[in-house]
């Protein structure tokens, strides 16, 4: 057994199989996970949503294969009004939820969301901006997800999604499985590899080594498997991206927020938790940066 304490668990791997028209991704999040979580006090079963995002937000972005930016965003009117992850072909991550109200620990999809869809808006760096939408009409992120492939991608896939705490630390890792294009008569070969993966148990994603993942897995089949990705959690929030968003301001409601406030303008960043100050010399300077740039 290798030493599980040398696992980098922030990982994505590519993964396809020599004798089926099939290929695979498997990812794991610890630290990107955690970062996630732990400038908020989400209810346990936000927390698990959340990490199902996290989890097919990677995979799809490895899945997708493009240049750019993904935001994968959950809507309804139910308690939970927004949960969304954004990552790019990086695999740089962040995700944040909103609550407005009561949500019990065991809460279905269906009990958080209500009546809401998937937004899985791509931005490339080069071309068009596209956005695609599903309805919540399975019981399971996984299952709303797997409708959006068929739906747009007209390809076979499957989602198998793990969260939970493993040594104290809340984990969430998953392994997706795609058939490959232009390939047909493929339904047998899909059937048993995806009968296979629906043993993986939260434990052995959550410990275990991608490689002998695999192995546990497909030891009767040839399985290539790729380099690994690193994943990060990443906000990109920044003073700079502040003081221009106050600057878009009326100056009106920029001196009653500061007079309201005791003299200060904080500006939290949901994602991280971090918080930017500006006081009224600070506005003050901003606003002559602004009128010396115009002249």
């Amino acid at each position: 057994m290798k030493d599980n304490k040398a696992i980098n668990m922030d990982t994505l791997n590519r993964f396809l199989f020599d004798n089926h028209p099939v290929r695979g991704e498997i990812t794991r999040l610890e630290k990107t996970y955690q970062s996630i979580l732990e400038n908020h006090n989400y209810p346990i079963s936000v927390q698990n949503l959340l990490g199902e995002l996290l989890v097919a937000t990677s995979l799809l972005t490895a899945t997708l294969k493009f240049d750019g930016d993904i935001a994968v965003q959950l809507q309804g009117d139910g308690p939970l009004t927004l949960a969304v992850v954004n990552g790019n072909n990086l695999q740089e991550l962040r995700g944040v939820a909103r609550v407005n109200g009561e949500i019990a620990d065991n809460a279905t999809l269906r009990e958080m969301v209500g009546n809401g869809y998937i937004v899985i808006t791509i931005t490339p760096k080069k071309g068009e901006r596209y956005q695609g939408i599903v309805g919540l009409e399975k019981e399971t992120l996984t299952g709303c997800i797997e409708n959006y492939f068929m739906q747009s991608e007209q390809l076979p896939t499957r989602l198998f999604v793990k969260t939970g705490v493993h040594n104290n630390t809340p984990m969430a890792a998953g392994i997706l499985l795609q058939v490959l294009p232009a390939n047909e008569n493929t339904q047998e070969s899909f059937e048993l590899l995806s009968t296979l993966t629906e043993t993986i148990t939260s434990q052995e994603l959550f410990q275990l080594p991608t490689d002998e993942i695999l192995y546990r897995l497909y030891n009767q089949e040839e399985v290539r498997l790729f380099e690994t990705q690193q994943i990060v959690f990443k906000c990109g929030c920044s003073r700079q991206r502040c003081e221009d968003s106050l600057m878009t301001l009326p100056a009106k409601e920029i001196d009653e927020i500061l007079n309201e406030d005791d003299g200060k303008i904080d500006i939290h960043c949901d994602y991280c938790g971090k918080h930017y100050l500006f006081d009224a010399i600070d506005i003050a300077e901003l606003r002559n940066k602004k009128n010396n740039n115009y002249h």
